[in-house]
């Protein structure tokens, strides 16, 4: 379903600590609106829903709901820290397109619900 680099487990990792959540589970999910149609949000959760995907990868738990799990199957989430900046990051082979702003993305099929860069 949903795979997870080592330098982003490594980050998740460490925000469980921070955060006292050792037990919680990486929540993935997909919203409309931004700039290209659709966003990434990612959460910490301590329940599963019914009818989430639920796959451990490296030690991460990570949920998936049923909306959102067409959009991101075989995607991998990465965390990268460069010179531009750090923070997470999707890579899907479902987008045809994305925004600079790295966080929103289009799979064809929702085109009109797309917003303009702020």
């Amino acid at each position: 379903m949903v795979n997870i680099s080592e330098s982003a487990v490594v980050k998740v990792r460490e925000l469980m600590d921070r955060e006292g959540g050792a037990e919680q589970a990486l929540r993935l999910y997909v919203a409309g609106g931004g700039c290209s149609g659709l966003n990434y949000g990612m959460a910490f959760d301590e329940s599963p829903e019914e009818d989430d995907q639920d796959v451990e990868e490296m030690g991460i738990r990570i949920l998936v709901d049923s909306y959102s799990a067409p959009y991101v199957k075989g995607a991998e989430i990465d965390y990268v820290d460069g010179l531009m900046g750090s923070g997470f990051t999707i890579h899907n082979p479902n987008a045809t397109s994305t925004c600079a702003c790295g966080h929103s993305f289009d799979t064809g099929d929702n085109a009109t619900t797309a917003r303009s860069c702020r």
